[in-house]
């Protein structure tokens, strides 16, 4: 699994509407019902009101690369700029927990 955190920064409330729109207008449910999407989740840092996180988790690269090809990302593009939005992105590869911090897990 693959996960990308893309923190999205505006002014006056920009990111927070640009989130509302995405999930208001259907994008994000299109995106999460795209095939290998397993996470497409908009959270708010309570530290930074002006700053919105995606968590959007794939199967694959491929399929990441297929999204990236997708209508959706041109409806995306257009939100950024609409909201005149910056981005950080950072990119995580899944891997097993290692025996050793098990035991700081509770399920």
């Amino acid at each position: 699994m693959i996960t990308v955190n893309l923190y999205y920064t505006g002014m006056g409330g920009a990111a927070r509407r640009f989130a509302e729109e995405m999930e208001n207008s259907g994008t994000a449910d299109k995106i999460r019902e795209e095939e290998g999407n397993l996470r497409y989740e908009y959270f708010q840092p309570l530290s930074d009101p002006e700053t919105v996180l995606l968590i959007d988790s794939w199967e694959d690269q491929s399929a990441i690369d297929k999204h990236h090809e997708s209508p959706m990302m041109k409806t995306i593009a257009q939100l950024r700029k609409k909201y005149d939005l910056h981005m950080k992105v950072e990119r995580f590869v899944s891997m097993e927990t290692p025996e050793t911090e098990k035991q700081y897990i509770r399920k």
